[in-house]
């Protein structure tokens, strides 16, 4: 099948994706492992560096923009310094950030990862941080973004990627809007919370714990089949993509049989932190490049495998993905 997918993979270049959402700034503290605390049984760490990357809607934008997309960033931001680092790093990237707000009465979520190694180690986490809390959105901001979302068509953007971690920027409206596109463009959904709220989307792509937290059941063994089914119902959307870690992915079609993906690569990931955004940046673009549910799933599957061997926040290259395909 591998010759098939290296056409929609080589149509990335020409197709146009907006991201919506919750931008986050994933911030690393790399530190060496020193000694241990004489004040409490803890390690020490020396300094060595601190570094911001974008996550949520950022990491998967810089995704899209990665695999050889033209994307576009559409949210709100803190007018602080992780904001402003944020949207300058979209920027350098290629990513169109005209609609990404910094506002001063916002503050941008933050995620802090304490990386801890030393000299001849590799750095493990040894602690997160987060400072983030739901933001409502003033009725002027949620117009700007609603007006920005409702322009996607008539601008030739070819999809819509909502991002919702929950963080205030996805209202009803916003989920609403992203409905409507679904009949003029490929709309995809990655929600933390409420991807059962998402009505007639292209689709909807949760991870196991997502959808066990929306239908009260883990969606495994004969349950797996019962959940896809119910996601598809609740949402009206064309399919859902569970993720399902070191099992892979499942794939879900109204009108289709179940198909279950085995995991691309090792099984034995190196870090999963912003795979998801991986995953459904190189769904979304696959289905906007012509690609059937099943065949963007494949492709989406490639990608997953390639991220989670990456530390930290980390984005696929369309020519690493390319170089899956060889052969084929």
């Amino acid at each position: 099948m591998s010759g098939p997918l290296r056409a929609f993979v080589d149509r990335f270049s020409s197709l146009r994706v907006a991201v919506v959402g919750d931008y986050i700034a994933d911030e690393f503290i790399h530190g060496d492992t020193s000694r241990i605390s004489r004040e409490a049984p803890v390690i020490v760490l020396d300094f060595s560096s601190r570094e911001i990357v974008p996550g949520g809607g950022g990491n998967a934008a810089m995704n899209a923009a990665s695999l050889g997309g033209r994307a576009a960033a559409i949210g709100a931001l803190g007018s602080d310094p992780n904001g402003e680092e944020l949207s300058r790093m979209l920027k350098e990237v290629g990513v169109a950030a005209g609609h990404l707000y910094l506002e001063p009465d916002r503050f941008t979520p933050t995620k802090m990862r304490i990386m801890a190694g030393g000299r001849n180690t590799s750095r493990q986490q040894v602690i997160r941080v987060d400072h983030e809390r739901q933001l409502p959105m003033s009725p002027e901001l949620e117009g700007r973004i609603l007006k920005a979302l409702e322009a996607l068509p008539g601008d030739g953007v070819d999809a819509l990627i909502v991002s919702d971690y929950g963080l205030g920027v996805v209202t009803e409206a916003v989920r609403e809007m992203a409905g409507r596109l679904a009949g003029e463009m490929i709309v995809t959904a990655d929600s933390r919370r409420r991807g059962d709220t998402f009505r007639g989307v292209t689709a909807i792509t949760p991870n196991e714990e997502e959808a066990e937290a929306l239908l009260g059941y883990l969606p495994e063994g004969d349950r797996l089949g019962e959940a896809g089914a119910a996601l598809l119902e609740r949402t009206g959307a064309r399919a859902v993509l569970i993720t399902r870690g070191s099992k892979g992915m499942s794939v879900f079609e109204s009108d289709r049989p179940q198909r279950d993906i085995s995991v691309f690569g090792s099984d034995e990931a190196a870090d999963v932190t912003g795979a998801g955004d991986t995953v459904i940046a190189a769904f979304t673009l696959s289905l906007a490049a012509g690609a059937s549910v099943t065949e963007a799933a494949e492709i989406a599957n490639r990608a997953a495998g390639l991220v989670v061997m990456k530390r930290g926040t980390a984005v696929v290259y369309g020519k690493e993905l390319l170089g899956t395909l060889e052969g084929g």
